[in-house]
């Protein structure tokens, strides 16, 4: 009889993303298990039980999917998954706290592609505003995109303490410099677009973050995206299926979130896919999401 692929679904909240159980089922997975309320603590415990109770060349059929709505959290968890190995048993591991990673992934792949056919540049030292920064997504976003060359910065609509404290923490986990920006006022929001070559909005869905006054004043844009499908637009006049299509009034060309959504949405399958498929047990993380994300937007 074949082996099944299992996949154990870990998350710190008290319930699991439907959206997530439904995507590794319809990836291949024969039988998918969530645990909720899950501590950093706990991790150790459950991916050895995990591991010890099938034998060491079941590793590739067994999987740990972490989620939740932590950044850090996740990447902390990721970590204790991997030292809790006791070679040579193992299992594979993906973290994708809300989706985050895969969407960051997609959305930066759909911008970088953009600048590349639009306007024959790529991400390098591109100047990069991320509004909803403190967000999974908008951190996610940041180091991908800063990892790429871009100049990042961190747009805070209530000031810069929240977002200067996600800026540390980039650079104390991956030595990365991102800045630090108050968005909180018009005035501040109209400054930080003027001086901006791309504009990515990652905040909370139905709320308007750039308006067109905004853009008004943006005479070095080149690409605006938004991942928010809920109305009103998180970038006002980027249409929820644009895809790089020009921006009235402006120079640039905007990408709505179902074009970045199709994007995620084959990434995330496609990680699934790639843990059921291999042979030996591996490890995924934004940087894996980017890297395939990359090759579904081309």
């Amino acid at each position: 009889m074949a082996r099944k692929n299992i996949l154990h679904m870990l998350t710190p909240l008290s319930q699991m993303s439907p959206f997530d159980v439904n995507m590794a089922l319809d990836a291949g997975f024969d039988a998918v298990i969530p645990y909720v309320n899950v501590e950093l603590a706990d991790i150790t415990g459950l991916v050895q039980d995990a591991i010890f109770s099938r034998p060491p060349d079941a590793g590739a059929d067994t999987g740990v999917f972490i989620a939740g709505r932590d950044v850090v959290l996740a990447l902390d968890m990721l970590e204790a998954a991997k030292k809790a190995m006791v070679p040579p048993f193992s299992l594979s591991v993906f973290a994708d706290p809300a989706g985050s990673f895969t969407t960051a992934a997609a959305m930066v792949a759909k911008v970088e592609k953009a600048l590349q056919k639009k306007f024959d540049r790529t991400l390098k030292n591109g100047r990069i505003a991320i509004f909803g920064a403190t967000g999974v997504v908008g951190f996610c976003t940041a180091v991908i995109a800063a990892k790429e060359g871009a100049t990042v910065t961190l747009v805070g609509h209530d000031g810069v303490t929240r977002v200067q404290k996600v800026a540390t923490e980039i650079k104390k986990r991956f030595d990365l410099d991102v800045d630090a920006a108050d968005g909180s006022t018009d005035t501040a929001k109209t400054g930080i677009v003027a001086e901006s070559e791309i504009i990515l909005s990652a905040g909370k869905a139905g709320v308007q973050v750039i308006s067109k006054e905004h853009l008004n004043h943006a005479p070095k844009l080149l690409i605006a995206a938004d991942v928010n499908a809920v109305p009103p637009a998180g970038i006002e006049g980027v249409a929820v299926d644009a895809d790089a299509s020009r921006l009235a009034d402006t120079g640039a060309v905007g990408i709505g979130p179902l074009a970045t959504g199709n994007v995620k949405y084959k990434t995330e399958f496609g990680l699934f896919k790639r843990m059921i498929e291999a042979r030996e047990t591996i490890m995924l993380d934004f940087q894996d999401a980017f890297s395939l994300a990359r090759e579904i937007a081309r």
